[in-house]
């Protein structure tokens, strides 16, 4: 009887433990598909910051593009300015010098 009574609980004691390995090989089984799904989800978080910092980049670009053609703008009206105003005081000066030399003139006559 003792044998029978110590055999029924080993049998009981295996199965349990068997029972317990297939519930530890499920739940790693889903921990492991867990795992794989935050992978891929990482894997495309990174993809989409990738694609933003491009576009980020691109923008940047094109921002500084446009800035540096306003600049050659502005130099162009600058420099433009510049030499009008060159112009009008060579020609003051001109006309200026003419002056002072109709008068001396003028003066030698007398």
């Amino acid at each position: 009887m003792k044998k029978l009574i110590l055999s029924s609980i080993l049998l009981l004691a295996l199965s349990l433990s068997f029972t317990s390995c297939r519930d530890v090989k499920e739940k790693a089984e889903g921990a492991t598909d867990a795992v794989e799904n935050a992978a891929d989800a990482a894997t495309d978080a990174a993809g989409d910051a990738v694609d933003s910092a491009k576009e980020a980049a691109g923008d940047a670009v094109d921002s500084a593009k446009e800035a540096a053609g306003n600049a050659v703008e502005g130099a162009k009206e600058a420099a433009g300015d510049a030499v009008e105003g060159a112009k009008d005081m060579a020609k003051d000066a001109v006309e200026e010098g003419a002056k002072k030399v109709e008068g001396t003139v003028k003066d030698l006559k007398n």
